[in-house]
């Protein structure tokens, strides 16, 4: 069997440091101020200012809660498949992003607790498996 290959392997993992934590972990950026952000970058803190060693990078739970949801209908991008779901969530860890919801999801709201988890996506004619992340309702 192949083993899975992630889509964007430079913004998440699947490794797993701590037992307790299910889900992939995302590849995000602390401050020496304090202040976290996703995805990790060199530009500079948004808070401060501070650029270079006073960024390093930092591994982000998919942990959060549901702040806005919206479903496309219609995509500018016609080989898109619609509808699908844009979620906003505020991660446990400090930082806001906005990413798909998991296609087998049931219903959501603002306020519920959601975690990020690894998916198949469709490739066409090939045998590689890709895995791509996507949130869905906390169990």
């Amino acid at each position: 069997m192949t083993p899975a290959k992630l889509l964007k392997s430079s913004l998440y993992s699947s490794e797993q440091h701590d037992p307790a934590d299910i889900g992939p972990r995302l590849q995000g950026g602390r401050c020496r101020c304090g202040y976290v952000f996703f995805p990790m970058q060199t530009y500079g803190c948004e808070r401060c200012g501070s650029h270079g060693d006073a960024l390093t990078p930092c591994e982000l739970s998919t942990h959060g809660t549901l702040l806005a949801e919206a479903t496309v209908h219609l995509h500018a991008d016609k080989t898109r498949p619609a509808p699908f779901t844009i979620v906003k969530i505020a991660l446990d860890d400090g930082p806001v992003v906005r990413t798909l919801l998991a296609e087998d999801s049931a219903a959501v709201a603002p306020g519920q607790r959601m975690v990020g988890k690894l998916v198949p996506l469709q490739q066409g004619e090939s045998s590689e498996i890709v895995l791509d992340i996507r949130f869905c309702a906390a169990s």
